[in-house]
C-alpha cells in the first residue's frame, strides 16, 4: 500500500505545483538571441481587427511582455483610450514572477478612469489604465483588452517591433474586414524571406512575426519607422464621429474633406469683416494684405487643441474662433482662411505631419493621415505657408516643424498633394563676428554678434522675450568652454521682416588662459565650439541621417597681453567630405593682435552605415581642431 500510495504523492505534488505557475511564462524559456540589447521581450502580440460595417470596428488584444529591467516598463502597456464612439468591452491583467508563479490578477474594476484634457489640450478622450509598481525584476505581464468603435476611418499601424530595445518573439495581426469597404494596405520594410510572414485572404490580410532581435539606438539614425517594419492598413469608405468619408483619391478625399469638415464653417461677423477691411485698406497686394490678417490674427488668438468628437478633426467655426479668442491648429488656420477670404485672398487649408522630425504623408496611400494643419497662400505660382498657431513666427516662415514633407492641400474641389518649403543649406547660417581680449592673468573679455537665419533662426527666436535669469542659463550652456563665465549683455533683436535673429553679447570671464611655467595656453575658438563626436560602434546596424543642412562662419579678432610672443599656434585646416566642410585660417595681424576665422558645413542626406565610421571620424576631427590652443611667451 505504501508502494502504491508513494508514485500517487508525487503525481499530485507536481500537478500542484503546474497549476500554482505556468512554464511558459518562465524567463529561462526566452531564446537567449532575443534578450540581447532588450529591456523586454514581447513573448505574444495578437491583434485581431474584425470590421463588419462602415460603423463597427472590434479590436480584441493578447500582449504578453517579459520585462527585463526598469528600462522594459514602458512596453507593458496596461491601458486603452475610449471616448464616446468607443467603448472598452474587456479589460484585464495578470502578472508572473521570473518561475512562471502568479504574483497579482488585476479586473477591469482595478483599472483606473482619467481623463486625456490637459493644460491646452481639451478633449473627450479618457484613459483607462493600470499603474503597476514591480517588486522584482525580470516579470511577465500578460494583458487582454476588447474594444469596439463606430470610427473605421484609423484602423491602428502595426508595429511587430515597437520601438528601441525590445525583442519580439512572436507578434500576429489578423484584419477580417467586409468585402464592400475597399479595404487596403501597405507594408515598409519586410523583405522577402523574412521572419515575418504574409497570409492574403478573401475578407482581409494576417501577418506573423517571430523572432525578431532589438534594435539598438544609434546616434545620426533615422526615423524608427523608416526602417523598422511595420504595415498601414485604410478603407476606401469609412465612418468618422457620425460622418461616412470616402478615400479612393486625393481629390475625391480632398473634396470629402472640405465639403464635410469646411464648408461652412468660414463666417466671420459684420463688425470683424470692416475691422479687418479697414486694416488692409487700400493695399492692393495679396501678400501686403495676407501679412496684415495673420498679424491681426496673432494679436488676437492663442492656441488651445480642442479634440471633442467630430472637433478632433472638424474646425471649430470662425465666429466662434472671432468671439473667444481661441482655436486649435484646424480652428486658427481655417479662420485666418476666412478673414483672408474678406479680403480676396486665396488661401487653403493643408493637413500635414508637424514635427522636427520630417514625416510624408504617404502619397500612394489614401487615407486619413497627418497631425497638424497650416495655412498656404498661393501668390504669383509661389506657395506662402503660415503656421496660424504662432504668436511668434514671422509671417510665411515654417521652420522645422512643417517644412521639406508633401502636405494635402484642400481645395473646394478637391485634394492635392503638395511638398512645403525646404530649406537648402545656405540658408541655414548662423554668421558670427567679434573679439576678445586675453590679459596677462589668463582673463578673457569680449562681444560678439551673431545672426542667424533659416532654420538656425528657428532654433533662437523664441527667447526673444525670455527673463535675463533663463538667457543667462542659455548662454552659459551656449559657451559651455567658458568656465565663471559672466554675461555682461544680452541684446536679442527678432527682425521678422528678414526673419533674421541677432544676438548681441558681451561676456567676461575669469582664468580662460590658463598659465603654467611662464606660458599661458587657452582654446582660441572661444564662441563656437562643436564638441559632439558621434559615439563609435562595434558595428553599425542602420544608416545615417542628416535631415537638414546648415552653414556656420565665424570671424573673431583676438587681443593677446602686452609683451605677449606666439611660441605654438594651430596650423590652418581644410577638411573636405560628402558630410560637409570645415576649415579654419589664423591671421597674425601684429605681435598683438590676431583674427580667427572659421567655416563648417554640414551637409543634409541619408548615407549608408558603412560610411558611419568615416562619418565619426569627419565629427571627429572638427571637434579637435574645434579645440586647438595657441601657447604664448613673455618677450
Amino acid at each position: 500500500m505504501k508502494n502504491l500510495l508513494f508514485p500517487l504523492t508525487i503525481v499530485l505534488f507536481f500537478t500542484t505545483i503546474a497549476v500554482a505557475q505556468d512554464l511558459g511564462y518562465t524567463v529561462a524559456n526566452i531564446p537567449a538571441e532575443l534578450k540581447e540589447n532588450a529591456n523586454a521581450v514581447i513573448r505574444l502580440d495578437q491583434k485581431n481587427i474584425v470590421i463588419s460595417s462602415r460603423k463597427s470596428m472590434i479590436m480584441t488584444n493578447k500582449r504578453i511582455v517579459t520585462v527585463l529591467n526598469e528600462n522594459g516598463l514602458s512596453y507593458m502597456g496596461l491601458y486603452e483610450y475610449f471616448s464616446g464612439r468607443e467603448r472598452v468591452k474587456s479589460i484585464e491583467a495578470q502578472f508572473y514572477n521570473a518561475f512562471g508563479k502568479e504574483i497579482k490578477k488585476v479586473k477591469r474594476k482595478d483599472f483606473k478612469e482619467n481623463s486625456v484634457s490637459e493644460g491646452s489640450i481639451i478633449t473627450d478622450n479618457k484613459l483607462l489604465h493600470y499603474d503597476y509598481t514591480p517588486t522584482e525584476y525580470p516579470f511577465t505581464v500578460v494583458f487582454s483588452s476588447e474594444t469596439e468603435t463606430s470610427n473605421t476611418a484609423f484602423i491602428p499601424r502595426w508595429y511587430p517591433v515597437p520601438g528601441y530595445f525590445v525583442s519580439i518573439e512572436k507578434a500576429n495581426l489578423n484584419a477580417k474586414v467586409a468585402a464592400d469597404l475597399g479595404f487596403k494596405y501597405k507594408e515598409f520594410n519586410i523583405p522577402d524571406n523574412s521572419n515575418i510572414t504574409k497570409e492574403v485572404k478573401a475578407d482581409g490580410v494576417s501577418f506573423t512575426a517571430t523572432n525578431l532581435t532589438a534594435y539598438k539606438r544609434e546616434d545620426y539614425a533615422p526615423a524608427f519607422n523608416s526602417y523598422a517594419p511595420n504595415v498601414i492598413m485604410g478603407l476606401d469608405y469609412f465612418h468618422l464621429e457620425g460622418v461616412d468619408g470616402v478615400a479612393t483619391n486625393w481629390k475625391d478625399f480632398g473634396a470629402w474633406v472640405y465639403s464635410n469638415l469646411l464648408k461652412g464653417t468660414d463666417e466671420i461677423p459684420l463688425e470683424t469683416q470692416n475691422k479687418i477691411k479697414a486694416l488692409v485698406g487700400d493695399e492692393k497686394d495679396p501678400l501686403k494684405k495676407a501679412r496684415i490678417v495673420y498679424k491681426y490674427v496673432q494679436d488676437k488668438t492663442r492656441y488651445i487643441s480642442i479634440q471633442l468628437g467630430i472637433g478632433g478633426w472638424k474646425p471649430m467655426l470662425a465666429k466662434d474662433v472671432d468671439r473667444l479668442g481661441y482655436g486649435d491648429c484646424k480652428a486658427l488656420t481655417n479662420y485666418t482662411r476666412a478673414l483672408l477670404e474678406v479680403v480676396n485672398v486665396p488661401s487653403y487649408y493643408t493637413i500635414i505631419y508637424g514635427d522636427t522630425q520630417k514625416k510624408d504623408l504617404i502619397q500612394d496611400f489614401v487615407s486619413i493621415q497627418g497631425n497638424h494643419v497650416i495655412l498656404v497662400v498661393p501668390v504669383d505660382n509661389k506657395m506662402h505657408w503660415l503656421e496660424c498657431t504662432s504668436q511668434k513666427s514671422p509671417f510665411g516662415f515654417q521652420g522645422d516643424f512643417t517644412d521639406n514633407r508633401l502636405a494635402l492641400v484642400i481645395k473646394p474641389e478637391g485634394g492635392e498633394i503638395i511638398r512645403t518649403k525646404e530649406y537648402p543649406t545656405q540658408e541655414n547660417t548662423q554668421i558670427s563676428k567679434g573679439n576678445y581680449t586675453i590679459d596677462e592673468n589668463g582673463n578673457i573679455s569680449g562681444n560678439i554678434l551673431i545672426k542667424s537665419k533659416g532654420t538656425q533662426y528657428d532654433n533662437k527666436f523664441m527667447y526673444e522675450n525670455s527673463s535675463n535669469d533663463d538667457l543667462t542659463k542659455f548662454y552659459k550652456k551656449y559657451f559651455w568652454n567658458i568656465g565663471n563665465l559672466k554675461m555682461k549683455k544680452m541684446n536679442l533683436l527678432n527682425n521678422k521682416e528678414d526673419i533674421e535673429f541677432s544676438e548681441d553679447i558681451a561676456l567676461e570671464a575669469a582664468d580662460y588662459g590658463k598659465i603654467n611655467n611662464g606660458k599661458m595656453i587657452f582654446v582660441i575658438n572661444a564662441y563656437n565650439q562643436l564638441s559632439n563626436v558621434p559615439q563609435r560602434y562595434r558595428q553599425r546596424t542602420s544608416s545615417i541621417e542628416m535631415e537638414r543642412g546648415y552653414y556656420d562662419y565665424d570671424e573673431i579678432t583676438i587681443d593677446l597681453p602686452k609683451g605677449a610672443g606666439i611660441e605654438a599656434k594651430p596650423d590652418n585646416v581644410n577638411i573636405k567630405s560628402e558630410f560637409g566642410e570645415y576649415k579654419t585660417e589664423l591671421v597674425v595681424i601684429n605681435e598683438s593682435q590676431i583674427v580667427y576665422k572659421r567655416t563648417f558645413q554640414s551637409n543634409p542626406g541619408l548615407y549608408d552605415k558603412k560610411d558611419y565610421e568615416n562619418f565619426r571620424k569627419f565629427r571627429e576631427q572638427i571637434a579637435k581642431n574645434d579645440n586647438a590652443k595657441i601657447v604664448l611667451v613673455k618677450n
